[in-house]
């Protein structure tokens, strides 16, 4: 009987001891299991939306991703613990067009201001310099920005003062037709002018000061009032500086001289002068030596059966054939070359 009870009495102690071994494990056990499957509510900013999302999940990255909501290559995320659950707020990237005083770049930003974005580019900015939106604008997908650099300078420089036209009569001219007694000639000025420049190029000029130093002199005209020339036989009134053609039209010559004359045509195909210029009639043949190429003139024979008239140095001639004071007048047909074959004729050269 006494043994018997010993042996009850070694079980109980061996049964409590065992209970306080797996007593804690237990314990330990189902805590370990609360803090592995303990859920965590996050509250999701993504712009102007709102979400909150309750997962197991701890990586901010898994807990977008489950909230379906993908991060581009540049988007990025801030996290914050509040009271019972955490924060994500996404940040979007933005492409930003910035020129920067003509350079342009396109840059990344996440809904900072101007100015913060400058700053975090290191793009600095000059006192009088302009940036085309405030700096306290916030950024935002597809904004273009300038940043221009302003120079403001004082300047000194000369200027044109035009002349005035006065007109007179004279009855020494044939009624209807206009002469130039006096050619018109500009006077000049010293300026000074504060000039604006926006990377680099003029915006703004404010004149500060003018002073004439130049008088103009007018240009004075003579207008004919005397009696009218019969020009019924299309011939033309050549005075001292002035020609007056049958029109009435007057035109002032500077000089003259004697020159012989050939007449050449281009029947059958177009030609083209020595400047690429379409040969025709008055586009006439030179030696650039004397007459440039470019020179306007009046051509009369001295004859009085031909008037060429108005006339403009743009060929040369071939070989040797338009040499010195000679001159090749294009015609349109083979005959009126024959007719005119060679003769003298005046060249006045047309102011």
């Amino acid at each position: 009987m006494h043994k018997f009870t010993r042996l009850a009495l070694e079980r109980k102690v061996l049964f409590i001891r065992v209970a306080a071994i797996l007593l804690p494990l237990a314990i330990a056990l189902l805590l370990l299991s609360q803090t592995v499957f303990a859920q965590t509510t996050y509250v999701i900013t993504d712009g102007s939306r709102v979400l909150v999302h309750t997962t197991t999940a701890t990586d901010p990255e898994a807990v977008l991703g489950e909230a379906g909501l993908e991060l581009g290559a540049d988007d990025t995320y801030t996290t914050q613990a509040a009271d019972g659950v955490s924060e994500i707020t996404v940040r979007r990237s933005q492409s930003v067009t910035i020129d920067y005083y003509g350079q342009v770049m396109q840059e990344a930003s996440f809904g900072e201001t101007v100015e913060e974005l400058l700053t975090r580019l290191n793009l600095t900015w000059g006192q009088d310099d302009t940036i085309s939106l405030p700096l306290d604008t916030e950024t935002y997908d597809g904004m273009e920005l300038a940043v221009a650099r302003v120079v403001h300078q004082q300047q000194t420089y000369t200027a044109e003062v035009p002349y005035e036209t006065v007109y007179c009569s004279d009855d020494s001219i044939p009624a209807g037709t206009e002469v130039v007694l006096t050619e018109g000639e500009a006077g000049e000025m010293l300026c000074q002018a504060k000039v604006t420049y926006v990377n680099g190029q003029e915006a703004e000029r404010t004149v500060l000061s003018q002073q004439v130093t130049s008088q103009p002199v007018d240009e004075v005209v003579a207008l004919g009032c005397g009696e009218a020339v019969d020009l019924s036989d299309e011939q033309p009134v050549i005075g001292d500086g002035t020609i007056t053609l049958p029109t009435g039209e007057v035109l002032t010559y500077t000089h003259s001289m004697f020159a012989g004359a050939t007449a050449y045509t281009c029947v059958g195909y177009t030609g083209r002068t020595a400047t690429g210029t379409e040969a025709r009639v008055g586009a006439i043949a030179v030696d650039p030596s004397v007459i440039s190429y470019g020179t306007r003139m009046f051509i009369v024979t001295n004859d009085g059966e031909y008037v060429y008239g108005i006339a403009t140095a743009e060929d040369c001639g071939s070989l040797d054939h338009i040499v010195g004071d000679r001159v090749d007048l294009y015609f349109d047909t083979w005959d009126e070359c024959i007719q005119f074959g060679y003769r003298e004729c005046t060249i006045y050269f047309l102011g």
